[in-house]
């Protein structure tokens, strides 16, 4: 965006619920705005936004006539029986969309690095003509991978949803038991801990260097994904790992809150 001559205007989403509002949409867009960029199911806050935000955010792309390209990669990782809506599913948004999905984050494959976009006929062949410059070659053994794995019945992804979900739970439980203050994980592989109730008096980089120097686990600050203004009391955790990793790295947190 910035090489192209763009200039970027962020939404800055907030804890505990990170959602988009009528206030913060309507400083960001102006006359000028060609293009949004939105993240859904939201790494790393692990929020699946509901109809009424993605129905706000429509409003505000048809009103100033841009188009919306959508991160969906976590589409199929969402919890406690939700499903995901895509923006495209949105009335007015069917002609200025563009959706992007992950064989990666579907199939627990990410180092396939393999994906696909779905828009209507007029902005997919301009996207078509700008990726032909952009990617040097293609897996064609893994898109026929990620073709069959894409049409597997919905118990399949019922079932990875499922296990995922029991591992957040679990990890989750031991967290709470240990007091951290855990924010809820609707989607994705990552679950979020708000230290400022805890009033460790240092912020989540700080935290994440003790960790991994005192405790040797390994957990990201959420401040690394803001652009300005961030947010410095949050950081993220992966679940995403065998019950034994889990577990082991819950009795490491097990001393930290007792500094």
């Amino acid at each position: 965006m910035l090489r192209a001559g763009g200039v970027p205007r962020f939404v800055r989403l907030e804890p505990p619920e990170w959602r988009l509002t009528e206030e913060k949409l309507a400083t960001a867009f102006s006359p000028k705005t060609r293009v949004v960029l939105f993240n859904n199911p939201l790494n790393p806050a692990a929020v699946v936004y509901p109809r009424e935000d993605l129905e706000l955010l429509a409003r505000y792309c048809e009103r100033f006539d841009a188009i919306a390209v959508c991160d969906e990669v976590w589409e199929h990782v969402v919890f406690d029986g939700r499903r995901h809506l895509p923006m495209l599913a949105i009335p007015s948004m069917r002609e200025r969309c563009v959706k992007i999905g992950s064989a990666g984050k579907i199939f627990s494959l990410t180092g396939w690095k393999v994906g696909f976009v779905c828009a209507a006929p007029d902005i997919l062949r301009v996207l078509a003509k700008a990726h032909q410059y952009i990617t040097f070659t293609t897996p064609p053994n893994l898109q026929a991978a990620v073709a069959y794995g894409l049409g597997k019945a919905d118990d399949y992804f019922d079932g990875m949803r499922r296990d995922f979900q029991r591992s957040r739970d679990r990890f989750v439980e031991g967290l709470t038991n240990l007091g951290f203050p855990v924010l809820p994980s609707a989607g994705s592989y990552f679950v979020n801990v708000d230290l400022a109730p805890l009033g460790l008096n240092e912020d989540d980089e700080t935290f994440c260097r003790r960790l991994v120097a005192e405790h040797k686990v390994a957990a990201i600050p959420v401040s690394a994904f803001y652009a300005t203004d961030a947010v410095r009391s949050v950081v993220r955790f992966c679940f995403a790992k065998r019950d034994a990793t889990l577990d082991a790295a819950l009795e490491r947190l097990a001393d930290v809150l007792r500094r």
